[in-house]
C-alpha cells in the first residue's frame, strides 16, 4: 500500500490500521513527507499518539521496519505527547544531526514532558562521547547545554533533574559538583536523580554516599541507591547489598538482586542460588534474571 493510501485510511476510517498497512510506512522517504504532514494533522490527537507507539512496537519487532523518517518528522507535531513519542521511539537513532534538534526542542518546546523527553535523549549522545564513540567536541557543547538546564531554576524540575541524569556520565568536575548540589538540594525528586546519578559516573568516590542512602527511609532512594551500586561494580557493595534482600519493598529486593548480578564474583553466586527457592515469585524471578546475566558475562569474560 502506498504512503498516501495508508493515511488517507486513517483519515477516512478514523481508526487504527492493521500492522499490515502501518508496516507500509516503513516506506516513507523525506520526500514524502509534505504531503504525510498535511494528511497526519487532519488525524485525531489521540489516534496520531496511538500509531507511533503501535510503529515503535513494530520497528522492536522487526529490524527491518524503520520509521525514523515518521518519528522525525513528528517532532514538530502540535499535540506534546506525539511529540515526546517521537522522540522516545528515536532512541536507537544516533544521528549527531539529531543532537542540535533535541537541544532547541529542550530550549523551546513548551510542554515540560517533552523537554524532559529531549533532555533523556540528549543523554545517549553523552555516553557516545564518553565511549569515544562520536568526536569529542560534542561533549563541550552537551555539557553547557544539559548543565545550564539543571542549574536554570526558572526550568521544571521534571526537566532539570533528566539533565542532571543525562550528562551525569561525563566525568567532568562540574558534573559531580551539579550531582552533589542535586544531592544535598531539600527537593525529593533532584535527591533521588542525584544517587541515580552516581550510579552513572561509574566513580567510587560516591560508594560511602550509596551505602548511606540503602537505608534511607524512603524506598524509591533505597532502590536507586541498589542499581547505582550495581552500576559502579564494587565487590565491597555485595555485603551491603545483601542487607537489602529482606526489604519490605519487593522492588528495593529486585533492584539489590539485579545489582549484585551485575557486580558478579564468587560471592555474587552464593548470595544469588540461595534466593532461587525464595518464597516470592519476583524474587525467585529476579534471582534467576541475575544468574543468566552474570553467567553470560563470564562467557564473554567480562570480569
Amino acid at each position: 500500500m502506498e504512503i498516501k493510501d495508508v493515511l488517507n485510511e486513517i483519515v477516512n476510517t478514523r481508526k487504527m490500521p492493521s500492522n499490515a498497512h502501518l508496516a507500509d510506512l516503513a516506506q516513507a522517504t523525506t520526500g514524502d513527507m509534505p504531503l504525510f504532514r498535511k494528511t497526519w494533522s487532519q488525524i485525531e490527537p489521540g489516534l496520531r499518539f496511538q500509531i507511533l507507539a503501535r510503529l515503535e512496537e513494530l520497528a522492536q519487532d522487526n529490524i527491518e521496519f524503520d520509521f525514523d523518517v515518521v518519528f522525525i518528522s513528528c517532532l514538530r507535531d502540535l499535540d506534546p505527547r506525539v511529540r515526546k513519542q517521537a522522540i522516545e521511539s528515536l532512541w536507537e537513532n544516533e544521528d549527531i544531526g539529531l543532537i542540535d534538534v533535541y537541544t532547541r526542542i529542550l530550549s523551546a518546546d513548551p510542554a515540560v514532558e517533552v523537554q524532559a523527553a529531549a533532555a533523556i535523549a540528549l543523554g545517549k549522545y553523552v555516553m557516545l562521547v564518553e565511549m569515544m564513540e562520536i568526536d569529542a567536541r560534542y561533549g563541550d557543547s552537551l555539557r553547557k547545554t544539559l548543565l545550564g538546564v539543571f542549574h536554570d531554576k526558572a526550568k521544571d524540575i521534571e526537566v532539570r533533574r533528566r539533565a542532571l541524569e543525562a550528562i551525569s556520565p561525563m566525568t567532568q568536575p562540574a558534573v559531580q559538583e551539579a550531582i552533589r548540589q542535586a544531592y544535598d538540594s531539600r527537593d525529593e525528586r533532584l535527591t533521588v536523580s542525584a544517587v541515580y546519578s552516581m550510579g552513572r559516573t561509574c566513580n567510587e568516590a560516591w560508594l560511602p554516599v550509596l551505602y548511606k542512602e540503602l537505608g534511607n527511609p524512603d524506598a524509591e532512594i533505597r532502590y536507586e541507591a541498589a542499581g547505582a551500586l550495581g552500576e559502579i561494580g564494587s565487590q565491597d557493595s555485595i555485603q551491603r547489598l545483601v542487607g537489602l534482600l529482606e526489604d519490605d519493598d519487593v522492588d528495593v529486593r529486585q533492584a539489590a538482586i539485579q545489582a549484585i548480578g551485575e557486580i558478579g564474583g564468587a560471592e555474587a553466586k552464593q548470595c544469588l542460588a540461595k534466593l532461587v527457592d525464595d518464597p516470592n515469585a519476583a524474587v525467585r524471578e529476579a534471582a534467576l534474571e541475575a544468574i543468566t546475566f552474570l553467567r553470560e558475562q563470564e562467557e564473554l569474560n567480562i570480569w
